[in-house]
């Protein structure tokens, strides 16, 4: 559906003549009515009728997939741009609704990688994020150091020199003899150095070595899920523009390569190797001989992108420094193979929700009601690329990191999983008591008391395979500290493809989670004291 600027003009004018309509309405109730409901009134002008007409246009043909960097996402900026400046809304960005970053697309397709005379396959063989600029690797040997990890528990790194050296490591972390997880915040539970492959990256570099070798133990299916995003171009934060210290280059293998590889070694294989460390209690490490190069083959190309942010100001002195962060965001994958993506649910759907809580916050504001926390509602850019607009917020944040208590982050709740086509009353939450119980017992509330959603806990779950709490923006935050919960309605058939379209959405189920989010958002901007972090070891 493609509707032209006369017609996006239009309905943002609707939109805020409903706001001022609705505004008068209020100021001219009588003050002997009964107490209003205020949470629950702004609540139920999230519309679905609303979210569907702004879907519609951003999910359209004309925004090409809202690619990061591409005509497509910088029209879909500006209609996001307009619509805050529509609520009446100042910017907040010297000026500005945009946080624009810089970013680096590199072609990396014709990478070429061998070892001991043998050719490897990007993608097929191996694979790597962009994210560092080394154009050449080449070694005699790699240096085996256990799981690659530095804690007080557990040393790889002790006594062991990787500098300027090729490090090959194993998947996971360390259990002692009984199977017990040794840095986990439980015996069953398994720690950080398991689920983000960059605290591993980061002890490397501390080493000092010159490069990783990371096992992918799920190869195929996670390529599978990837393959799109690795064959087009990616796209990183500009480092030489924003002036950070260089990345070390990591290079994923399956296991089927590392154990072919170790039988040269005296540790013969990944189980083995294991086997004696779990044995012994200790990180044992070794020297693999082998002839090694690597050649990126790199094409880079310089782009900018836009984070877009609508700021309301508390209302309370003594409160309003400090922020609630509602995000979602709004780009998607572009063309492929000449067929558009228009990214209905991913993540069109979250987009216009934060569009209507936006919208629901300002009437409270306007009505006298506002919230006494101030609420940065913000669509981001680049999280198709590798969260990358949450991640240069978060690096050079426009309101203090310290002063943000929360991020609620909205990524796909428009559509069914396949575990739930029987009810679709339902969301996935993730992370919600990962750092704050309080967070997750007012979410409970919230929803209890107004939207009665079946809520799913499903996906956060410390060993949850597909790893859902570190793939979505809010991630940014609770890596800083920062309490979030992650709305999410699971994947289904239409995932990345470019059947993923508006008229396939559920738009009350939509406006309902909206309200969810709303309700739990009114409650943290609204309560005489801050929500507590009261949980340690699992952001």
């Amino acid at each position: 559906m493609l509707i032209d600027r006369k017609g996006r003009l239009l309905f943002l004018f609707m939109l805020l003549s409903s706001v001022v309509f609705g505004q008068e309405a209020l100021m001219n109730s009588s003050q002997d009515e009964p107490a209003t409901d205020w949470a629950g009134f702004y609540a139920n002008e999230i519309s679905a009728d609303e979210l569907r007409t702004h879907l519609m246009i951003l999910a359209s043909d004309e925004y090409e997939g809202r690619e990061t960097g591409m005509p497509g996402q910088k029209l879909a900026a500006e209609y996001i741009q307009n619509y805050f400046k529509s609520l009446g809304v100042e910017p907040c960005v010297d000026g500005s609704y945009y946080q624009s970053f810089p970013l680096k697309r590199t072609d990396q397709s014709k990478a070429a990688l061998n070892m001991d005379g043998l050719e490897y396959d990007y993608i097929e063989d191996y694979y790597f994020f962009p994210g560092f600029d080394v154009e050449t690797l080449s070694s005699e040997s790699f240096v085996l150091a256990g799981y690659g990890i530095n804690h007080e528990d557990w040393n790889d790194y002790e006594n062991l020199d990787v500098k300027d050296k090729i490090v090959l490591v194993l998947p996971g972390e360390p259990k002692d003899k009984a199977g017990n997880y040794i840095l986990g915040v439980g015996p069953d539970q398994s720690s950080e150095w398991s689920g983000d492959f960059r605290v591993k990256r980061e002890a490397a570099m501390k080493a000092g070595a010159r490069a990783l070798i990371m096992v992918n133990t799920d190869y195929n299916a996670y390529i599978g899920r990837i393959k799109n995003f690795l064959l087009y171009p990616p796209m990183r934060l500009d480092m030489e523009r924003e002036e950070r210290q260089e990345v070390l280059p990591v290079l994923f293998f399956p296991s089927s390569t590392v154990d072919a590889l170790l039988k040269k070694s005296k540790l013969k294989s990944m189980e083995k190797w294991e086997k004696k460390m779990r044995k012994k209690q200790t990180s044992i490490s070794g020297e693999l001989k082998i002839d090694f190069s690597f050649r990126m083959n790199a094409v880079n190309e310089s782009l900018m992108a836009e984070n877009v942010l609508c700021f309301i100001e508390g209302s309370d002195p003594l409160l309003k420094k400090e922020i609630v962060v509602i995000t979602a965001h709004y780009d998607h994958v572009g063309i492929i193979n000449g067929e558009i993506h228009n990214g209905a649910d991913d993540d069109g759907s979250g987009t216009v929700a934060a569009l209507e809580i936006a919208q629901s916050f300002v009437m409270a504001k306007e009505g006298g009601k506002g919230p006494r926390r101030s609420v940065l509602v913000m669509t981001v850019s680049g999280e198709e690329k590798g969260l990358l607009g949450s991640e240069w917020y978060a690096d050079h944040p426009v309101f203090p990191l310290e002063n943000t208590i929360v991020d609620l982050n909205i990524d796909m709740i428009g559509r069914v999983d396949p575990a739930h086509e029987a009810d679709s009353n339902y969301v996935y939450l993730i992370g919600s008591d990962r750092l704050s119980t309080e967070l997750h017992e007012i979410s409970e509330d919230c929803n209890s008391e107004y939207t009665q959603i079946d809520l799913d806990y499903t996906f956060n779950a410390e060993d949850d395979p597909n790893r859902f709490y570190y793939r979505s923006d809010h991630y940014n935050f609770a890596k800083n500290g920062i309490p979030c919960i992650f709305y999410f309605s699971g994947v289904h058939e239409d995932y990345h493809k470019p059947t993923d379209t508006p008229d396939k959405i559920m738009y009350e189920k939509t406006a309902n989670i909206a309200r969810l989010i709303f309700h739990t958002a009114w409650v943290l901007a609204n309560q005489d004291k801050t929500i507590e972090v009261d949980v340690v070891g699992k952001n």
